[in-house]
């Protein structure tokens, strides 16, 4: 058992008969009245998120994981397929699982955090960034721009990101992966 001072972000606990990853927080402690913790809350099994309030010292149950390295093999439509780079074993995971789908190319490897008691997979990390190919974006017009202008563009993973004008079809380019957003050009 742990308590609101052991949260941090990706900790995985039990919460209403579920396991959750926290994704945010906050500790708060007002001028006035008891200190406690604002977190934002992903569900393993569903991917949906909610907001919960722990106030100080609440006890929450925390669950045992471990991490490995996968690479990403293909997703068949349903099903994202993984292999562990340690003993080659495949498993396939729900898009549900994976924070952020659209920007996972072939070939990527990235961390599954797996529960230690019974050895399911509970959800994908990704790397903190990605560079990927543009396969689609509009040529950039000059003169129409008055500063940080940007333009949207399709890399080659099929998402869509707003990138600056000077970026080009076939350029390469990398992405933030938290929040999906272009943050610089590769040069090859």
């Amino acid at each position: 058992m742990a308590n609101t001072s052991d949260i941090r972000n990706g900790l995985c606990i039990r919460y209403n008969h579920d396991i959750y990853k926290i994704v945010e927080f906050l500790h708060v402690k007002p001028g006035k009245g008891p200190a406690f913790v604002r977190t934002k809350l992903k569900s393993v099994t569903t991917g949906k998120v909610i907001e919960n309030t722990f106030s100080a010292g609440h006890k929450i149950d925390d669950v045992r994981v471990e991490t490995h390295q996968f690479q990403f093999l293909y997703n068949d439509g349903e099903f994202f397929h993984f292999m562990n780079t340690a003993d080659y074993t495949q498993i396939r995971l729900l898009e549900a699982a994976l924070d952020r789908p659209d920007l996972l190319k072939e070939g990527e490897v990235v961390t599954v955090i797996i529960n230690t008691e019974d050895n399911m997979p509970l959800s994908v990390e990704m790397p903190a960034s990605v560079i990927l190919e543009v396969t689609h974006t509009e040529p950039g017009v000059k003169g129409n721009t008055a500063t940080n202008a940007t333009k949207p563009a399709t890399v080659e993973t099929g998402a869509e990101v707003n990138v600056p004008l000077f970026i080009n079809e076939g350029d390469k380019i990398k992405i933030e992966t938290e929040k999906g957003t272009y943050k610089e050009r590769i040069k090859e």
